[in-house]
């Protein structure tokens, strides 16, 4: 996962719609279901889904109430506490 790839769906997000999100979450997931796919290319659909995911879950903490830069934060310490694990 990339901060600023995160940063920059959220970006996105705020100006349009969460569900412009969701909807190229939906597309890359049945993408990588295609037989003919190359590893490296489900590597790079893979990254796009985590970095998509992410920004949603760093939108959500958002709209709870949580300030931006301390969401992000919060959810790159659970990555990377994930990652130690």
């Amino acid at each position: 996962m990339k901060l600023p790839v995160i940063k920059h769906v959220l970006g996105f997000v705020e100006t349009h719609d969460q569900d412009w999100v969701v909807e190229t979450i939906e597309l890359l997931e049945y993408m990588s279901e295609l037989s003919s796919i190359k590893d490296e290319e489900l590597d790079v659909i893979g990254e796009l889904l985590s970095n998509l995911y992410g920004a949603l879950e760093v939108h959500q903490a958002i709209q709870q109430g949580t300030p931006a830069k301390e969401a992000l934060n919060q959810f790159m310490g659970r990555v990377l506490g994930s990652i130690d694990q």
